[in-house]
């Protein structure tokens, strides 16, 4: 029995324990247990008083008080394992558990059941029968709707849902015009639905079909949603039923949707658009109650559940920037039962829900339990009992509704929402419905489910079932509906021929309010960096020296006091700032004029290589001290958080964040580099594409530690080379950078453009501490970025061979030209790889170009790996020639020893008369 639950399944002898308890000490037991004892002392004073028996027989507990004690078994045999005896699936038989709630499973006989117990008034009931206390718990927790909730450990939440579930039985009570408001959307949903089947013959559209109680759910969190203080909605969800979501939720004209059906050619022609069911809407909406609200659709590719964290991104943006309050949004994710229980993001997300740096105030989700997923049976997509399980990690209450009881549907979700305006928490519902067709409209389910769909081919569909119960309840008339059903097909038919006339389809930012005054990059702006990146000398050594002084008042660590001085010292006497140093005072000085920025990933407050430091702790007390968020009192808010152990969920989320957030600086920054690869699904369907395929600007920043250090295969190589092969149509900025200057101009970058593009920043390792990767304070406060740094130590005319390379190799060669004095051989850093920097390297190679002179590209990476493949179908000045790694399967050895060598002969290659692979 769960520690923090009075009741459970726990038999009479372990109520018997803690009576003993209660006996010794009243406060040794839980509350709700001291008030149903004192109940148990009162009604055995009773007993004894009436039958006449001595005060001092008392030990001896009679028959009739122990049944009570069995009722309250019964009762909370019903609250934890109800739901599993539920009449919630419309199209297939539940399968059976054991033991029933059947009341001879609790010590009672038949005889019983005309016997008053006065624990019918743990139920809200009073005193009262046997059988009526059975049927009331049937009606609570065993109809359309079940609930699982007793694992929560809050008493406080268990007892707020009993006396929810208590309240008419846990039945709906609608009046005659929140009825008519039900069956009005579901009207819409079903007679949409209807339309599109018999005017779109055998095109995709992933219909909602068997699932439209979808609509009126939607519609009652909005409305509902609206009342409690909820001001914005974002959804996130996946094709099945999206149209329908867009067109009766989002009011997306339906002559747009239409339209999208015919696949015209857009107004845009640089833009290759999507498919109509992944791209998102906004809209503003007033609310029957005249609330008004807000609501955003977020686009989203077909990989199942990927969405989900961009939602909570942009939720906490949101939120951030500038509600201020989580209860005055609301996410909303539409899961897929196969999905739900077979994607690992929901974990991940989920995971995040009560996290300080991701918690967005309780996600409402929505479950459509189709009972398949494309063509696999339920019992072979999960393990696990239900689609929702998931939820229990949280502890978050499930509701599980028949879907054709829509009212049951409405009630649930109204229950489901106050719970989550009430405790911040996240809540599910499993909505049980089926899918009238195949996977798609032109899929032929029978091949693989031959009996469960002769059943659905014999179901009613949801609005059909309510339309017989209203009619029946004289709500309304056959004709009444039958009117209500020619109108709204009339209405779709005039908006078909209206989509008729429309040209060209139009897609628009489904975030243009929070992009207004964001323009839009074009072909030749990435030509030259904006030169407003500097920064006043003056006032950058002012913020310099408030980030490098800790509080007299506080006691830290003797190593951190010491960080903290020399970064003074290389304020105040060396002038030689570090790569620490430019990343900080990018962030401040962009604080400085007014824009947030926020950084998250594993260990990032203090680094994963223990050179940031952006949150100090205080020794004796584990107390958090942020030089950053102490620069000035006007300073825009400074967040960084040490992330939980993920790279998908949080790349997503961060991306969320990014697209609600086109003023703030968002980083993410990996562990190490390649640690990426477990959020390539984020990396593929947005961050590269999804200014292509959705109109959708992003700005975020990923720090991917890179190079070569003999660290081993995981632990070497950020993966550059597959990032440069998803850069098209300067969709993404790619750099590696070799001074902090240039990297304090970089990132400052991303909020001077007038438009967002991600940024992919391969950063160093071993640079971090080198002595030569320093840059002086007036470097920061003048210039700009330097897409390539020409080679200032040689002599052009002298110059027989220019090598062209990146990152840390740079230093490396530079040690070795030293060493050797080999003058003729110049050194030219590429900062930016994508997009390829073409007039700066043009006007580089003019400075060297004489006959005879040889084109050297340079790479720590396997030839198969880095940037040479990009090099060699991008760089095409100049007949460039490779020193590289050997193509290897693997991107680095596992020896430092072998590391040492085969670094050697790249470093020698270069400087060699043999040009070749080290």
């Amino acid at each position: 029995m769960d520690k923090f639950s009075y009741l459970g399944n726990a038999d009479v002898t372990a109520i018997e324990e803690l009576y003993n308890r209660y006996l010794v000490n009243p406060n040794e037991v839980d509350e709700s247990w001291r008030k149903f004892f004192q109940g148990f002392e009162f009604a055995k004073a009773n007993y004894e008083e009436t039958a006449n028996i001595p005060k001092s027989a008392g030990a001896v507990v009679p028959d009739n008080v122990q049944k009570e004690f069995k009722v309250i078994e019964l009762i909370n045999a019903y609250r934890s394992r109800g739901h599993l005896f539920t009449k919630t699936n419309p199209v297939r038989t539940r399968r059976s558990y054991s033991p029933t709630l059947h009341f001879s499973n609790f010590g009672f006989s038949e005889s019983d059941l005309e016997t008053v117990f006065h624990a019918g008034a743990e139920i809200g009931i009073g005193p009262a029968k046997l059988k009526d206390i059975i049927d009331t718990l049937e009606a609570i927790y065993c109809r359309s709707i079940g609930v699982e909730f007793m694992y929560i450990r809050d008493p406080q939440k268990v007892a707020w849902l009993k006396s929810k579930f208590d309240i008419n039985k846990n039945s709906p009570s609608f009046s005659v015009s929140q009825k008519k408001a039900i069956l009005h959307k579901l009207n819409q949903a079903v007679v949409f639905e209807n339309f599109l089947h018999k005017k779109f013959v055998g095109q995709k559209r992933f219909s909602l079909e068997g699932g439209e109680s979808l609509i009126p759910a939607l519609n009652t969190v909005v409305e509902n949603g609206a009342a409690l203080g909820i001001e914005e909605f974002v959804v996130g969800m996946a094709h099945r039923g999206r149209l329908n979501v867009l067109a009766n939720i989002f009011n997306k004209t339906y002559e747009n949707i239409f339209s999208e059906f015919e696949g015209k050619e857009y107004e845009d022609n640089l833009f290759d658009g999507d498919v109509k069911y992944h791209l998102g809407y906004s809209c503003d909406q007033v609310t029957d109650s005249g609330k008004k609200v807000h609501l955003t659709l977020a686009p989203n590719p077909s990989h199942l559940e990927a969405v989900d964290p961009v939602v909570e991104g942009i939720v906490r943006a949101k939120v951030d920037n500038y509600l201020g309050d989580d209860s005055k949004i609301c996410p909303i994710l539409i899961h897929g039962d196969a999905s739900i229980a077979g994607q690992g993001i929901v974990y991940e997300i989920i995971q995040m829900a009560q996290l300080k740096g991701y918690k967005t105030g309780g996600t409402v989700h929505i479950v459509v339990n189709n009972q398949i997923g494309f063509t696999t049976n339920y019992i072979d997509g999960r393990s696990s009992t239900y689609c929702t399980d998931i939820g229990k990690v949280t502890l978050s209450p499930v509701w599980h509704v028949n879907g054709d009881d829509v009212e049951a549907v409405v009630h649930a979700v109204n229950q489901a929402l106050e719970y989550r305006q009430t405790y911040k928490q996240d809540v599910f519902i499993d909505l049980l419905c089926y899918r009238k067709y195949g996977h798609n409209e032109g899929d032929e389910p029978r091949f693989t489910q031959p009996l469960l769909y002769k059943a659905i081919a014999k179901h009613a569909n949801p609005r059909e079932i309510y339309l017989n119960e209203l009619i029946a309840q004289g709500v309304i008339t056959k004709a009444e509906a039958d009117e209500m059903e020619q109108s709204f097909n009339q209405m779709l038919q005039d908006r078909l021929n209206e989509s008729k006339q429309i040209e060209k389809a139009k897609i628009t930012h489904f975030m243009a309010q929070t992009w207004d005054g964001i323009g839009v990059a074009k072909y030749g702006d990435f030509a030259h960096s904006p030169s407003t990146t500097g920064f006043d000398k003056k006032r950058l050594m002012e913020i310099a020296e408030s980030i490098t002084q800790l509080p007299s008042d506080k006691n830290f660590f003797k190593k951190i006091v010491k960080l903290i001085e020399d970064r003074r010292a290389m304020l105040k006497e060396t002038n030689q700032l570090d790569w620490a140093m430019g990343e900080l005072l990018a962030y401040a000085t962009l604080m400085d004029e007014g824009n947030p920025v926020r950084v998250s990933g594993q260990d990032v407050e203090r680094g994963t290589f223990s050179h940031r430091h952006a949150v100090i702790t205080v020794e004796d007390s584990e107390e958090k001290y942020v030089p950053l968020a102490n620069i000035s009192p006007n300073q825009a808010p400074f967040y960084i958080y040490n992330s939980f152990l993920s790279e998908y969920g949080v790349l997503g989320f961060e991306y969320g964040y990014a697209m609600a957030s086109p003023k703030s600086l968002v980083i993410w920054e990996a562990q190490f580099g390649d640690f990426h690869n477990g959020a390539q699904i984020i990396i593929d369907q947005f961050l590269s594409s999804a200014e292509e395929k959705w109109h959708t600007q992003n700005g975020l920043v990923m720090l991917l530690p890179h190079g070569y250090e003999g660290q081993g295969a995981e632990h070497s190589s950020a993966r550059l080379e597959r990032f440069l092969t998803l850069c098209a149509e300067n969709n993404m900025q790619i750099a590696n950078c070799t001074t902090p200057a240039n990297y304090f101009h970089l990132l400052r970058r991303q909020l001077k453009w007038d438009f967002r593009k991600p940024l992919i920043v391969f950063t160093p390792k071993s640079l971090l501490r080198h002595p030569k990767c320093v840059s002086g304070l007036e470097e920061m406060a003048e210039g700009k970025f330097q897409e390539v740094i020409d080679d200032a130590f040689v002599n052009p005319d002298e110059v027989t061979k220019v090598v062209f390379v990146s990152g840390k190799l740079y230093y490396d060669l530079l040690e070795k030209r030293d060493e050797i004095g080999a003058k003729n051989v110049a050194l030219v850093r590429v900062e930016q790889m994508y997009p390829l920097p073409e007039n700066h390297l043009y006007a580089v190679i003019q400075r060297y170009r004489k006959e005879g002179i040889r084109w050297v590209w340079a790479q720590e990476e396997p030839q198969n790996m880095g940037a040479w493949s990009f090099m060699l179908r991008k760089f095409n000045f100049v007949p460039l020639e490779c020193v590289s790694l050997p193509s290897s399967g693997s991107p680095a050895t596992g020896s430092s020893k072998m590391h040492a060598k085969r670094h050697g002969k790249i470093v020698e290659s270069v400087f060699d008369l043999g040009i070749g692979l080290a």
